[in-house]
């Protein structure tokens, strides 16, 4: 690891970082310079506008009065004083059409004709309210009678449900002797269902104590296609020499097993000596290719540095000045030599 790249990184790191935050508080300061600048700006405009106001305000009370104004006689309070009434009778010459002073309506017998119309909505709503009572009368008559055809009906159904739950009841009662008497036939046939089932039961027992199954006889396993076959429910098991064949065979799997297993290992064995010697082959190669690089590095370092002593020597004229020109100045070294060699021994 280069430290010294590092630490130039992380110093310039940290010169970035300080030149960042340098600029991020110039910025902030400048930031909080306009809006101090705004501040006052908008206070200034404020003023302005408010000392604006002020002198409009002055102006009009002090030159635009209201009584110097061409339409002061439209809001003159003393107006309704100096005027005349709009007209003395409904004959009167004043009320032209075009004055809009006489309408449909607003004559001088308006409270003789309001008091006749009061008088007749009065009438309306006396006939009104006689109407009403006399619906409500036959909304009453009707609600009456309704109540009654609901309670015959009413009375209808609770005999004809009365009715039901006794044919109910009646259908209950037969079911129940029905369901009585199945039971009754039920338990005795599951007493003779039971009685029967024993009687089988020691009849099996008796014929299987007796027969070859639980005599544990081998002729009666043996199939009818053949000795080598057995039946599954009657065989009792393999005998002694048909188990001492099975367990040699078992020996000698095991034996070509473990024999399988050691020319296995043994394979392993060659293939990973074969593996160890081409490694070493390869390395030996490598380090051979890599001293002949070295040598033909050195003769070439040694050519150059030839050809740099007599570079050295030569002098180039250009005008009245000699330039000495130099083709090579860095003489290797054995660190030089040694950055060639990389593998490992």
């Amino acid at each position: 690891v280069d430290k010294d790249a590092l630490d130039t990184q992380v110093k310039d790191r940290k010169i970035q970082e300080a030149a960042e935050k340098a600029r991020n508080e110039e910025l902030a300061n400048e930031m909080k310079q306009n809006d101090k600048i705004m501040c006052m700006l908008e206070e200034r405009q404020k003023n302005d506008i408010r000392n604006i106001n002020k002198a409009i305000s002055e102006f009009q009370k002090n030159f635009q009065k209201p009584e110097t104004r061409r339409e002061f006689d439209l809001s003159d309070p003393q107006a309704l004083k100096k005027d005349r009434p709009a007209r003395l009778s409904d004959n009167d010459p004043r009320c032209t059409v075009s004055g809009l002073q006489k309408f449909m309506g607003e004559d001088l017998n308006y409270d003789q004709r309001m008091k006749f119309q009061k008088e007749q909505l009065r009438e309306w709503s006396l006939q009104q309210q006689r109407d009403w009572k006399n619906a409500l009368a036959d909304q009453k008559f009707a609600d009456d009678l309704y109540d009654k055809n609901r309670i015959a009906l009413d009375q209808k159904a609770m005999e004809q449900q009365r009715k039901e739950e006794e044919n109910r009841r009646a259908v209950c009662a037969a079911t129940k002797d029905f369901n009585r008497s199945q039971a009754a036939e039920l338990a005795d046939r599951k007493k003779l269902e039971k009685h029967q089932k024993m009687k089988d039961d020691m009849d099996e027992i008796s014929s299987l104590l007796q027969g070859d199954l639980l005599s544990e006889n081998p002729e009666q396993a043996v199939s009818s296609f053949g000795r080598h076959r057995v039946i599954t429910d009657r065989w009792k098991g393999m005998t002694q020499d048909q188990l001492m064949a099975i367990r040699y065979s078992q020996q000698q799997q095991v034996l070509e097993k473990l024999r399988l297993k050691e020319e296995e290992r043994r394979r392993d064995a060659e293939w990973d000596r074969q593996s160890i010697q081409a490694a070493r082959a390869q390395l030996v190669l490598e380090r051979h290719q890599q001293r002949q690089n070295r040598e033909c590095r050195r003769a070439l370092d040694s050519i150059n540095a030839e050809l740099s002593q007599e570079q050295k020597s030569k002098q180039v004229p250009k005008g009245n000045i000699y330039l000495k020109e130099e083709a090579y100045s860095n003489f290797p070294t054995g660190q030089y030599y040694a950055q060639f060699n990389t593998t490992s021994r």
